[in-house]
């Protein structure tokens, strides 16, 4: 086992002295420094265990240099040496992150007694550390549904990389779950107690992205109120999710690039530089590499995100998750639609596994929520997908009832074509009803006229 390492802190030199042949005889690793400043430099060097520092020390006593050590080593403990009578100071150390404090003249048994205590709690804390990390990386990759190879490959790939700061590039064709693994890393990594942003590259104008990434200072612009903080800020100790990067102008490119080597951003409209620490997880449906050889992106900016890749496969080179994901999203959606599907027929489920799904995972979610809507409880059938998946399966069973004619047949026929495509529509376009009537080119009215009238 290795020996733990101790950093002595202390003005007198004759403290120090005492302190480091008392810890060595105790098969320590023992440095001892004379003040703050060098305390904060050789705790970065050094990488010690466990600190003793003096409280009162000239320049920068033992709680200042406290708070400057711990911003770099949070893990670090720190026994506060104080003289006597000042306790409320040590208090004040123990407030700041300090494990416990001492009074001078102290007993040198229980001073020992006291850097044992510290550093087994110090051992159980990274203990129960670790297995947190691993119940939440186990946590994490439960939500993403994916039986093959080439899902487990995802996986396996995603939580090598959790534990690292290192800039990540999903790519994958668009509806492949990018975010989805994006957020499972972020969940799974030592950053999950901060923020996670996201950025959708291609929807934000071209006048309002650097305010949107870096924020902006009262008065930047006609518009701006108010001081705000842009992206990078909000999301500082977390994760920046850059969606669509492939999309991000090449102005824009080049300021997203400095901030990335100098690990600070300055404010529209502003002069301070702001230090921000993010981790960036970057995703693109597009060649990236395509667009550096068409010089539409900066080569340098594509080798600062591209420091670790991962390649998402589309739906159709992955059938096996087909089902998995059907129930899935039929057990999500029977509560979310309040429907009561207790399952999806042969057929069906058949065709589903069988259709190339060109728009991926979240084709086939917004499909099985379009035939819920028609279906409502029980089984669903085929009747109830979109024609773009059944085909022209839909009409091979059409025959002239008893009594009906040709006006009457096609009226059925268009009744149940019209209801699926504004079913589709709805579904699009997250049932939004205003952009799913400018999809059908038809006006609001209209739309929800026809809403009522098939029970929508």
């Amino acid at each position: 086992m290795a020996k733990a390492r101790i950093l002595v802190v202390d003005d007198e030199e004759k403290i120090r002295k005492i302190l480091t042949r008392l810890l060595e005889d105790e098969e320590f690793q023992v440095k001892s420094v004379e003040n703050g400043t060098r305390a904060i430099a050789a705790s970065v060097s050094f990488k010690p265990d466990l600190i003793l520092m003096d409280q009162n020390m000239p320049g920068i006593n033992g709680i200042e240099a406290l708070v400057s050590i711990r911003e770099k080593l949070p893990a670090v403990t720190v026994i506060i040496i104080t003289a006597f009578g000042e306790v409320s100071l040590a208090v004040e150390a123990i407030k700041k992150g300090a494990y416990d404090y001492l009074e001078k003249p102290f007993d040198n048994d229980k001073l020992l007694i006291m850097i044992r205590r510290a550093l087994e709690h110090r051992r159980l804390t990274i203990e129960l550390r670790a297995l947190k990390q691993t119940v939440a990386v186990s946590r994490s990759f439960e939500e993403i549904i994916g039986i093959s190879n080439a899902m487990k490959k995802v996986i396996d790939q995603a939580k090598c990389v959790v534990d690292t700061d290192a800039s990540i590039l999903l790519q994958g064709e668009s509806g492949t779950g990018k975010e989805v693994i994006a957020m499972a890393i972020h969940m799974a990594g030592k950053r999950r107690d901060y923020p996670v942003i996201t950025v959708n590259c291609g929807a934000i104008p071209f006048n309002l992205l650097e305010s949107e990434l870096f924020g902006h200072e009262k008065g930047a612009f006609t518009d701006a109120r108010e001081s705000k903080p842009g992206k990078f800020e909000q999301a500082n100790g977390g994760t920046l999710f850059l969606d669509e990067i492939g999309e991000l102008p090449l102005e824009a490119q080049v300021k997203l690039l400095r901030v990335l080597e100098d690990k600070k951003i300055t404010r529209v409209g502003g002069v301070r530089p702001i230090p921000v620490d993010v981790r960036i997880i970057s995703a693109t449906n597009n060649n990236l590499e395509d667009r550096v050889r068409k010089g539409s992106f900066r080569l340098d900016l594509y080798y600062r995100l591209n420091v670790f890749s991962i390649m998402l496969p589309p739906l159709r080179e992955r059938k096996e998750d087909i089902p998995l994901l059907i129930d899935h999203f039929i057990s999500v959606y029977n509560r979310e639609l309040r429907t009561s599907i207790r399952d999806i027929s042969n057929q069906a489920r058949d065709l589903l596994i069988n259709y190339p799904w060109p728009g991926n995972v979240r084709d086939l979610q917004n499909c099985i929520q379009s035939a819920m809507i028609l279906a409502r409880e029980g089984i669903m059938t085929t009747e109830h997908l979109p024609m773009r998946i059944k085909g022209y399966q839909f009409f091979e069973n059409v025959t002239v009832s008893p009594g009906t004619g040709l006006d009457e047949n096609l009226k059925q026929i268009n009744s149940r074509l019209e209801k699926d495509l504004i079913v589709d529509a709805l579904t699009k376009t997250g049932y939004n009803r205003t952009e799913a009537a400018r999809l059908l080119k038809i006006s609001r009215k209209t739309l929800f006229n026809k809403m009522r009238q098939y029970e929508l």
